[in-house]
């Protein structure tokens, strides 16, 4: 099974709306993963019929039992976070501010506090009319995104396999941060979608680098090349430079706000440019071999 994971350096760049493309062009034989599980938002464009929803738990914070609260205030001493405040009766815990360390249970005189595991959020297993889907929702202000992405990959990779899809397509987290690197984990090929300004460009240099580290051959496409038609040279000639693929480029097109506006892919778009150069990325990108198939996926030369 192929996996593909669809990123971007910045956030805004068009990476969903390319990926939600990617999906319709697929012809249902992709296992969607929506892995920008902090902010996910491919479920607006492909309307998912939840049919399972399971609860993400991960890390502790500290629990009070008012019942055995001695009320001594020792906890409270010896937060480091200011995490706990004396009641009326009984000590409390600011969920918010507790970082799980274990103090408070260590030291209670009376045994009061105990840790208990997170709810951080929930993910899900639904039906589209691209194929099926897997995606998350970590609740607000909550960590371990990694992990939970770690927990999609690991799901959509077995149901894949149970439906006998050949491909995996994955909508990645903008940055590289945590989540990011947890989303390459195991692909096959990145495409980093990219736009000429002088962010674009930055961020771009930054997430190939990501890439070069863990060996995952990446291709680049250009969203909105015709706002900055020299720019657009000048980042095609870099991404040359570092042996990146090139899928093409992308027109800025009224269309694509349409098409979102009606809760569609661009690729569901009858006939204009930006539907077209969409069609031409994906079968270069269906074209390119992966990194199983390469002895060293950033010593080749690039294609054209």
């Amino acid at each position: 099974m192929r996996e593909i994971v669809v990123i971007s350096g910045k956030g805004g760049t068009g990476k969903t709306s390319v990926t939600a493309g990617f999906a319709h062009l697929a012809a249902r034989r992709a296992m969607i993963c929506d892995l920008d599980v902090d902010a996910p938002d491919l479920h607006l464009l492909l309307s998912p019929d939840r049919a399972e929803t399971h609860e993400f738990r991960s890390g502790v914070a500290a629990v009070i039992d008012p019942g055995l609260c001695a009320n001594c205030g020792l906890c409270a001493g010896m937060c480091r976070f200011d995490a706990i405040a004396a009641g009326p009766r009984a000590h409390k815990v600011d969920a918010l501010r507790c970082e799980g360390c274990g103090v408070c249970e260590r030291f209670c005189p009376v045994g009061a506090v105990r840790l208990e595991e997170k709810l951080c959020g929930e993910w899900h297993v639904s039906a589209t009319r691209m194929g099926p889907m897997v995606h998350a929702q970590l609740f607000p202000g909550e960590e371990n995104s990694g992990r939970l992405v770690a927990l999609l990959k690991k799901e959509a990779r077995e149901r894949a396999g149970k439906a006998g899809l050949p491909l995996m397509l994955c909508d990645g987290s903008p940055g590289i941060g945590c989540p990011v690197i947890s989303s390459l984990s195991g692909a096959d090929r990145v495409v980093i979608v990219t736009e000429p300004t002088p962010s674009g460009a930055h961020d771009l240099l930054r997430v190939a680098d990501l890439c070069r580290h863990f060996r995952i051959p990446a291709a680049v496409l250009v969203n909105k090349f015709d706002l900055n038609p020299d720019g657009c040279a000048a980042l095609e000639a870099r991404c040359r430079e570092l042996g990146l693929d090139s899928l093409g480029r992308l027109p800025h097109d009224e269309a694509v706000a349409r098409a979102m506006a009606d809760g569609l892919s661009v690729a569901e778009l009858p006939e204009t440019p930006v539907s077209r150069a969409l069609r031409e990325a994906w079968e270069r990108l269906s074209a390119l071999p992966d990194a199983a198939r390469r002895s060293d996926p950033f010593h080749h030369k690039p294609s054209a």
